[in-house]
């Protein structure tokens, strides 16, 4: 084999024979890995969190990949599964400690202090803070639109949400984002 990237369809067609499904997944692994570990560490901030939740992704995709229809591409569907999964982290991690936003925020906003996420500049992680005051849902879209260069419509099928819906959404995280950043001391 050689080491070209295989397309989705390359995947999909090596994943479905026995004897070169280890292969294609491997692939399929080498090709997403790092887009959606940082993709989930936006959102979950902790490197450890990412880790893991990566790996369930990965976990997920492996079980569903011989039903997976094609009426999406496969970057979308692993996208909507690691995005399903940091969100289902975040909602299990606030139930579980019976904590208010607030405390989550201020939990993420430490870590983010102590992350390698952020490369010390002060305005990257005020930005970073800023983002963590929003809600989970919100804050995922600005990540994708903002720093994924997500056109709209890839995320309304990551999401399934109207693409409407989104462009009011992410407009409204740019305003509290300003909003945070204007009243936020330099």
């Amino acid at each position: 084999m050689t080491d070209k990237q295989l397309t989705d369809s390359e995947i999909l067609a090596k994943f479905a024979v026995a004897e070169t499904r280890n292969f294609a997944f491997n692939q399929l692994v080498r090709i997403y890995q790092q887009k959606l570990y940082w993709h989930i560490r936006k959102m979950v901030i902790d490197h450890d969190d990412a880790d893991d939740l990566t790996q369930e992704t990965f976990i997920k995709a492996w079980k569903g990949l011989e039903n997976f229809k094609g009426e999406s591409q496969l970057f979308t569907w692993l996208y909507r599964i690691a995005t399903n999964e940091s969100l289902n982290h975040l909602a299990k991690k606030k139930r579980r400690f019976f904590l208010p936003i607030n405390d989550i925020t201020e939990e993420l906003s430490n870590k983010l202090e102590d992350s390698d996420m952020i490369s010390g500049d002060e305005i990257q992680l005020k930005l970073q803070k800023a983002l963590l005051t929003l809600p989970d849902k919100q804050r995922l879209v600005f990540n994708m639109k903002y720093y994924d260069e997500m056109k709209y419509e890839e995320i309304a099928e990551i999401t399934g949400t109207s693409v409407g819906a989104l462009k009011a959404s992410y407009h409204l995280a740019v305003k509290k984002v300003e909003e945070h950043l204007k009243n936020s001391p330099f």
